[in-house]
C-alpha cells in the first residue's frame, strides 16, 4: 500500500497473474527473465569462458585441453626413443595437425571475444590484446607447429637439428593451461612477502659455500686423485655437497679436507634447507588467507540480500520520496535571555574529523528517524555536528 492506493499483481478473470519465478540465490531486484541474446552478450560469454573460467563446464574444457597437450608431449618424448620412433612419429603427425587447427581457431576466437572489454575494442584494442605475453606465446606455438608440419622431419636436410629446436617451442603449450598466471602470482607474492628472510639465508649460505670451498681447495690442491686441480672444481664439489646430490666425481683425499667437508656439510646443508621451510610456511599462510577470503565472499550476497529486504520492508511504510530525509531534523533555537547570552555550539570542521576523531551514526527509526552524531574528542571534550 503506497499513499492510500493498493498496489499488487495485475488481476484477471481467473485471478492474479503470477509474477516471474525467482530462486533463492537470485537478487530481489531481478526480473527472473533470461537476458536477451545479443552480439555483445555472446561475445562476453565466450570471453569469460576462455579467459575467466568458472564452473564445471569450463573446468572440463580446459582439463581436456591439458590432457591433449600432455599426450602430445609424451609422444614427443617417445619419438626420441629408437624403439618407438616410427609409431610415435606417425601418431604425433596427426595429433599435431589437430592441435594446430584447434589452437589456431581458439586464438582467433580469443582475439574476437576480447572486444567485449572496452580496452580491447577496435583494431588497436585487438593489437593490445595480442601483445599480452600469453597471447604472444600462443602465436609462437601455433607458428612453430606449422613450421614443423610443413617442413617435416624425415628426408629433409633442414630436419635434424633445426626442426628439433623448433619442436622444443611446442613445450610452451603447457603454459596454456594456466593462462591467468595464478600459480606464478601466488609464488611471486610468497617470495615478495618473505623476501627479507630469503635474502638473508641465501646471502649467508653463499658466503659459507665460498669460504668452505676455498679451504677444501687449499687442503686438496696438491693431491692427484682428489680431482681438485683448481678452485672451480672445489666450488663444484661444494655445490654438489650442500645440495645433497653427491655425484662422487670429486672426493677429498686428505684428513684435513675431509674434516672441513664434514663440518661444512653439517652446517651448510641445514642452512640451505631454510628457504624451503620459509616458502612452505608462506604458502600455507597464503592458502589460509585465500580460504578466509572465500568464506567472506560467500557471506556478501546473503548480507546484501538481507539489507535489501530490510530496506524494502521499511520503505513500504515510509512516505518520503528521498532516502536522506528521514535523517534530517530541524535545528532548535534557544530564545535569547536578557541576563545571559546563549553559549555558541562548538563547530567541528571536516579537517578536524579527518584528524582521527571518531563519529558514529545512530538513526532512531522509532522517534521520527532523527540523526544523532556523537564525537569522541581528546581530553574529555565533547562536540556536536548539526545538519
Amino acid at each position: 500500500k503506497l499513499a492510500g492506493v493498493a498496489v499488487g499483481p495485475p488481476m484477471t478473470e481467473l485471478g492474479p497473474v503470477p509474477g516471474p519465478k525467482m530462486s533463492a540465490r537470485m537478487s530481489i531486484y531481478s526480473t527472473g527473465m533470461r537476458p536477451t541474446i545479443t552480439y555483445s552478450y555472446v561475445q562476453g560469454k565466450v570471453y569469460n569462458f576462455l579467459e575467466r573460467p568458472t564452473g564445471w563446464k569450463c573446468f572440463l574444457y580446459h582439463f581436456s585441453v591439458f590432457l591433449i597437450v600432455l599426450a602430445c608431449l609424451v609422444l614427443s618424448v617417445l619419438s626420441t626413443i629408437p624403439e618407438y620412433e616410427l609409431l610415435a612419429y606417425e601418431t604425433l603427425f596427426w595429433v599435431e595437425i589437430v592441435l594446430v587447427v584447434f589452437f589456431g581457431v581458439e586464438y582467433v576466437v580469443r582475439l574476437w571475444s576480447a572486444g567485449c572489454r572496452s580496452k580491447y575494442v577496435g583494431i588497436l584494442g585487438r593489437l593490445r590484446f595480442a601483445r599480452k605475453p600469453i597471447s604472444i606465446i600462443d602465436l609462437i606455438v601455433v607458428m612453430a607447429s606449422i613450421v614443423v608440419l610443413s617442413v617435416g622431419s624425415k628426408g629433409q636436410v633442414f630436419a635434424t637439428s633445426a626442426i628439433r629446436g623448433i619442436r622444443f617451442l611446442q613445450i610452451l603449450r603447457m603454459l596454456h593451461v594456466d593462462r591467468q598466471g595464478g600459480t606464478w602470482r601466488l609464488l611471486g607474492s610468497v617470495v615478495y612477502i618473505h623476501r627479507q628472510e630469503l635474502i638473508t639465508t641465501l646471502y649467508i649460505g653463499f658466503l659459507s659455500l665460498i669460504f668452505a670451498s676455498y679451504f677444501v681447495y687449499l687442503a686438496e690442491r696438491d693431491e692427484v686423485d682428489s680431482g681438485m686441480s683448481n678452485f672451480a672444481d672445489a666450488l663444484w664439489f661444494g655445490v654438489v655437497t650442500v645440495t645433497t646430490i653427491g655425484y662422487g666425481d670429486i672426493i677429498p683425499q686428505t684428513w684435513i679436507g675431509k674434516t672441513i667437508a664434514s663440518c661444512f656439510s653439517v652446517f651448510a646443508i641445514s642452512f640451505f634447507a631454510l628457504p624451503a621451510g620459509i616458502l612452505g610456511s608462506g604458502f600455507a599462510l597464503k592458502v589460509q588467507q585465500k580460504q578466509r577470503q572465500k568464506h567472506f565472499n560467500r557471506q556478501i550476497p546473503a548480507a546484501a540480500c538481507l539489507i535489501q529486504t530490510a530496506w524494502r520492508s521499511y520503505a513500504v511504510d515510509n512516505f518520503q520520496t528521498a532516502t536522506f530525509k528521514m535523517f534530517l531534523r530541524k535545528r532548535t533555537h534557544t530564545p535569547a535571555s536578557g541576563l545571559s547570552t546563549p553559549k555558541p555550539k562548538k563547530s567541528v570542521s571536516t579537517n578536524t574529523l579527518n584528524r582521527g576523531y571518531i563519529w558514529a551514526l545512530e538513526p532512531n527509526f522509532l522517534r521520527g528517524a532523527e540523526l544523532s552524531i556523537s564525537l569522541a574528542l581528546p581530553a574529555g571534550r565533547g562536540g556536536e555536528l548539526v545538519w
